[in-house]
């Protein structure tokens, strides 16, 4: 099953449309001939070729003049989901269907929108082609059903990626794992310090106890929103690394995490310099000079990238226009 989210497929499909529809028009017209009307085991033999080459292809089956499905379902791939089809769909209308209201008036290849599969659960393509025999006879037309996710996937040559996307989600999780036990510990230390300073009868330094608590309190949450990130980034949410809105809102989200530390450390340092701890004014006014400097960078990159961003989708506009 493809991973793309089904709103990323949509955009791919937008701006790869002319692509997609070339790429299905060779494929019909390099596969079909007169005994995929006859025999069924060289429409079997024919999905199974097709698939080898493009294994975005999910099945194929051919239909009659009045949309009568008149082969079985056949499919290359070989998993429960499509092995439920196989043996099916001979003498399903398909009369309603786009791919056969669209061949029915054209002579040549005609491709659907993108649509969702009631077999698969995925957004797909159906291309189909009208065929005649040799003697100008009708035969029939041939049906092509395509996932669309996968075909974007070939077409980006991102297919080889996606088999490691389990092994990255699982590393992703064995570090979020390790930095929710942090939190943990740091919590922890944060309540024991608090008990600590309510029970215990010497408060010498009851002032500055609750700067130590903070500290933890600080980490803790720090470190819990790089983990919360990660964990929504890289084994949640759909991230689609081909698009610079993606990779600019994770790098945002990671230096808010570090700015929102850096700055409560500062403030912290300050607030124990006015009362009287002032060996650290120096590094509290560093540490802040630092947040505003990161804060001022982290505008400018989200700015520029934005606009690189919208440069680029224009041109991409600009470029299927023509």
């Amino acid at each position: 099953m493809a991973t793309m989210s089904y709103i990323a497929n949509i955009e791919r499909y937008h701006e790869h449309r002319k692509a997609i529809r070339e790429l299905l028009a060779s494929i019909l017209t390099g596969v079909i001939n007169e005994q995929l009307f006859t025999d069924p085991i060289a429409l079997r033999q024919a999905i199974t070729d097709i698939v080898s080459f493009y294994p975005f292809v999910e099945q194929i089956f051919t239909i009659d003049s009045q949309g009568i499905q008149t082969s079985f379902n056949e499919s290359g791939k070989k998993t429960e989901s499509y092995e439920a089809v196989l043996g099916k769909g001979r003498g399903r209308d398909r009369s309603q269907r786009p791919y056969y209201l669209l061949a029915k008036q054209n002579d040549g290849v005609v491709v659907t929108e993108p649509y969702l599969s009631m077999d698969s659960r995925n957004l797909c393509i159906s291309a189909a082609l009208k065929w005649h025999d040799d003697n100008g006879n009708f035969s029939g037309y041939l049906i092509l059903d395509i996932d669309l996710g996968e075909t974007i996937e070939f077409l980006m040559g991102d297919s080889s990626r996606r088999r490691f996307l389990p092994v990255f989600r699982t590393i992703y999780s064995i570090i979020v794992v390790g930095l929710f036990t942090v939190v943990a510990v740091l919590l922890y230390g944060a309540f024991h310090e608090v008990y600590i300073m309510i029970t215990s009868s010497q408060n010498t330094d009851l002032h500055l106890k609750p700067f130590g608590i903070v500290i933890f309190l600080t980490l803790a949450l720090a470190i819990f929103d790089l983990g919360k990130t990660v964990l929504e980034e890289e084994i949640l949410a759909h991230k689609d690394i081909f698009r610079h809105s993606s990779t600019r809102r994770t790098i945002t989200r990671f230096i808010a995490a570090i700015l929102i530390a850096v700055s409560i450390e500062a403030l912290l340092l300050m607030f124990k310099a006015v009362l009287g701890d002032g060996e650290h004014l120096i590094a509290a006014v560093y540490m802040m000079l630092t947040a505003v400097g990161l804060l001022i960078g982290l505008g400018i990159y989200v700015f520029l990238g934005a606009r690189a961003e919208a440069i680029l989708l224009r041109h991409r506009k600009l470029s299927s226009g023509n």
